[in-house]
């Protein structure tokens, strides 16, 4: 194992300590999920689970999402943000699964391999790595580390990756965390950016962290750890 896998599972550790067990917060139907994630982009987890409650609300099956003129899904799941690019994205992924499978399913997936999952679901239109990690991490339960807003703050605060875009630092996750740490990580480091190392000027000195991190001594005025 190298130092670097070492220092993750010291932080794994920590972060568990801190949080409790770092469990999932949901396992949900996969197309559900995938629906939910979509509308997550760019905007807050309540403004995207509000915009999913009035879209299951307002519709009583996927096949009226899909018959549904755009501008009025639009309109349903306005409070999420960037609703007409959503809206259309959300009627071609359901089109293209029923071309796929006959139906409105993505049951049929859990018996893939994960590449076979991430294969296909990055074939979806509009479908993103992120997308897809999210997926399989908490409808197949499948070891991923989705790279959000908050997992990329902290990642690149902690010195995990290097300063780059989401995707990339995604990638670089993938093969630096054990696989069984993937999901948890994901959990802990989503809940450490929420609560602590915010956007603006992180509570360093709140921090389950701050001794295996380079970037709170600095925040703090302290200089680099030894």
């Amino acid at each position: 194992m190298t130092v670097d896998r070492r220092r993750v599972r010291a932080l794994a550790r920590r972060l568990e300590r801190h949080f409790g067990e770092l469990d999932p917060p949901r396992a949900s139907d996969p197309l559900d999920e995938l629906i939910l994630t979509v509308q997550s982009q760019h905007t807050s987890d309540l403004n995207a689970d509000r915009a999913f409650g009035l879209l299951r609300g307002r519709y009583a099956s996927w096949d009226d999402v899909v018959r549904a003129p755009t501008g009025e899904l639009a309109d349903t799941i306005r409070s999420g943000g960037l609703a007409n690019t959503k809206a259309a994205r959300i009627q071609a992924i359901l089109r293209e699964i029923h071309l796929r499978e006959g139906r409105y399913d993505l049951s049929s997936l859990r018996s893939r391999t994960d590449a076979e999952i991430a294969e296909y679901l990055s074939s979806l239109p509009g479908v993103g790595p992120k997308t897809v990690a999210v997926v399989m991490a908490f409808a197949f339960g499948r070891e991923t580390i989705p790279v959000d807003t908050h997992v990329h703050r902290v990642a690149t605060r902690l010195g995990l990756v290097p300063k780059t875009s989401a995707e990339r630092a995604q990638r670089l996750l993938e093969a630096l965390i054990p696989e069984e740490l993937k999901t948890p990580m994901h959990v802990g480091l989503i809940r450490l950016g929420r609560e602590i190392c915010k956007a603006g000027r992180p509570r360093c000195e709140d921090c389950p962290l701050f001794e295996l991190c380079p970037t709170g001594p600095v925040v703090l005025g302290i200089g680099q750890p030894s």
